[in-house]
């Protein structure tokens, strides 16, 4: 996947940014200096106002030139925008793509419209090479933003976004593993029907096409609600619970495997009650105002503070380019 990811940013994803006026220019640099270089790495990136003191007194400098050393030399970290418009452009492909593999796969599977078919014969139900394929790219995809969480810059949803790979990646793995493939396919194609609108919603805010972008945002929104607050639950869960009790009994995984999948069910309600609240203030203000699932980073809130009724629904670092995280707006919101 990571090789793949490579091949496709540098021949595809970036000529597109390049053509779309997307520069490679990192942030401002911070001017080099041992004494807050050494502090930064090993004691503190965002000192508090004892230690501002005493790095002014010891430096001769102002409080505010040191607080604005710290914010540049934090920025110094964060990816570009070219960098994350090449990311969300992987994910989109990806998202997209899976997704009309798995409508196309299931539109002709008799489970895809009577989901008791599930568990009939269950587990003697046969493993097409179709399915396989499907399955593996999913594992490796959730396996390739398991690692990559760790080498990201850190998200608020940071610990959100690691259960619920850890509960997918346990999931695909699980189902495989006990056959339970057929519904397995569900709940992949389910999850992907949303995902590449939150994408597609970051590549035009890094485009700085904000109308395009809000607009992929309450689209993405709306089909997140509906797929994981009202699907999900009556169709997967319903299947799951019940219908498999009902045809093969509760089998000695029933509680693992349920359980993994009401633990998505959670993370669903929490998701669609940050991308609500985020809906709500678009209303309000006219545009949507600003991530708040996973696009903004906890590292250095406090220098953008005044800022942030101007952003957009992916806040603006400091130096000035648009950004997002992911799996929601932004690593992702990767997400799901």
């Amino acid at each position: 996947i990571q090789l793949f990811l490579g091949t496709f940013c540098r021949f595809i994803a970036k000529p597109c940014a390049i053509n779309l006026g997307i520069q490679d220019s990192g942030p401002h640099r911070a001017q080099p200096n041992a004494i807050l270089e050494k502090v930064f790495t090993s004691i503190t990136k965002s000192p508090d106002g004892k230690r501002l003191e005493g790095l002014s007194k010891q430096l001769d400098w102002d409080v505010r030139k040191i607080q604005r050393w710290f914010r540049h030399r934090r920025n110094q970290d964060k990816p570009t925008t070219l960098t994350k418009f090449c990311e969300s452009m992987w994910r989109f492909t990806f998202y997209l793509s899976i997704f009309f593999y798995g409508i196309r796969f299931l539109w002709t599977a008799p489970w895809f419209w009577d989901t008791r078919q599930c568990w009939y014969n269950y587990p003697f139900q046969p493993l097409t090479s179709r399915l396989y394929y499907y399955y593996i790219l999913e594992l490796a995809f959730y396996w390739s933003l398991m690692f990559s969480q760790f080498t990201d810059i850190k998200r608020k949803d940071f610990l959100i976004m690691f259960v619920h790979h850890l509960a997918t990646i346990g999931l695909i793995t699980f189902s495989y593993m006990n056959n339970m493939v057929r519904v397995g396919t569900l709940v992949l194609c389910l999850h992907d029907a949303s995902d590449f609108l939150l994408e597609a919603a970051k590549l035009a805010n890094y485009a700085k096409y904000q109308r395009l972008c809000d607009a992929f945002f309450m689209l993405f929104g709306v089909v997140f609600i509906v797929t994981r607050l009202g699907i999900y639950p009556f169709w997967i869960l319903n299947t799951t619970l019940f219908e498999s009790w009902e045809l093969i009994g509760p089998y000695p995984s029933w509680w693992l495997f349920n359980g993994l999948l009401v633990t998505l069910q959670v993370l669903h309600v929490i998701w669609s009650y940050l991308i609500i609240r985020t809906a709500s203030k678009a209303l309000v203000r006219g545009k949507v105002s600003k991530d708040d699932r996973s696009d903004v980073e906890s590292s250095s809130e406090e220098e953008d503070v005044t800022s942030n009724s101007t952003k957009g629904i992916f806040s603006t670092s400091s130096n000035g380019s648009n950004r997002l995280n992911g799996h929601v707006a932004g690593g992702q919101w990767t997400g799901e």
